[in-house]
C-alpha cells in the first residue's frame, strides 16, 4: 500500500466514525437534541452535533490505533508462537468474552443482571464470528481465527476506557463507533491490496483470458499453415 492510498484509508475510515458518532448520538442521547429542539436553538444544537462528532472522531483514532497495532501483534504472534498462534488466539477470545461478563458484573456489585452482561457478550462474539467469515470467505480459511480475534479482543481492549465512564451514553456511542471503523478497516485493506497486487483474483482472471486469447490466436495460425 502506497502513502497516497493509506492516508485515503485513514481519513475514509476517520469520516465514517464521525458520522457513525454522530448518527448513535440521534439515539442515545435524544433527550439533549430534544431540549435544543423544543423550543429551537441553531446555536446550541450546532455546537452538540460538532461535540459529538469530535467525540466519534476520537473513537475512531482509538480504533485506527489498535487496527494497527494489531497488525504488529500479530506478526509478533506468529514469529513468537509460530503455529500455535492461531490456539493462542482462541483462547485469547475465549477469555475476553469471560471477562466481558465477569468482571463488568462484580464492579457494579451485581446491580445489573448478569443477563445483559452474557448477551453483550455473546453480541460481540456474534459479530465478531459473521466479520470473520466475510473475511475468510473472501481471502482464505487461515484469516478466520485473526480476524475473530481482532473483532472481540482488539475491539475489547479499545473500548475499556469506554466502559469506565460513567453513565452507558458514551459507552455505547464508543463500541458502535469501534465495531464500525473496525469491521471497515478489516474488510477494506484485502481489497485495497487486492488491487493494488498483480497476482490478485482480478489480475489472475484477465491473465487467465489473455493466455486463452493467445492459444486461440495460435491455434488459428496453425490452422492456416496447414491450409498452405
Amino acid at each position: 500500500m502506497n502513502t497516497r492510498k493509506l492516508v485515503n484509508f485513514f481519513f475514509k475510515t476517520l469520516m465514517l466514525g464521525g458520522l457513525t458518532g454522530l448518527i448513535t448520538s440521534f439515539f442515545v442521547k435524544a433527550d439533549e437534541y430534544q431540549m435544543f429542539l423544543s423550543p429551537f436553538d441553531a446555536f446550541e444544537l450546532l455546537g452538540l452535533v460538532v461535540v459529538l462528532t469530535g467525540v466519534g472522531l476520537v473513537f475512531t483514532v482509538v480504533s485506527q490505533t489498535g487496527f494497527f497495532a494489531y497488525l504488529f501483534l500479530n506478526r509478533l504472534g506468529l514469529g513468537v508462537f509460530r503455529s500455535y498462534w492461531p490456539l493462542v488466539q482462541v483462547l485469547l477470545v475465549a477469555f475476553v468474552v469471560f471477562d466481558l461478563v465477569y468482571f463488568p458484573y462484580q464492579a457494579t456489585k451485581g446491580e445489573v443482571s448478569v443477563f445483559w452482561y452474557i448477551l453483550m457478550s455473546a453480541a460481540i462474539l456474534a459479530y465478531g464470528l459473521i466479520i470473520a467469515k466475510i473475511k475468510a470467505n473472501e481471502t482464505n480459511k487461515s484469516a478466520f481465527i485473526p480476524a475473530l480475534f481482532f473483532m472481540v479482543v482488539i475491539t475489547t481492549i479499545e473500548w475499556i476506557p469506554g466502559m469506565r465512564t460513567e453513565g452507558y451514553d458514551y459507552t455505547i456511542i464508543m463500541i458502535v463507533v469501534l465495531l464500525v471503523c473496525n469491521t471497515y478497516q478489516l474488510l477494506a485493506l484485502h481489497r485495497i491490496n487486492q488491487k493494488e497486487d498483480p497476482k490478485s483474483k482480478h489480475s489472475k482472471g484477465r491473465e487467465r483470458d489473455l493466455e486463452s486469447t493467445r492459444r486461440i490466436k495460435a491455434a488459428a495460425e496453425k490452422g492456416s499453415k496447414k491450409k498452405k
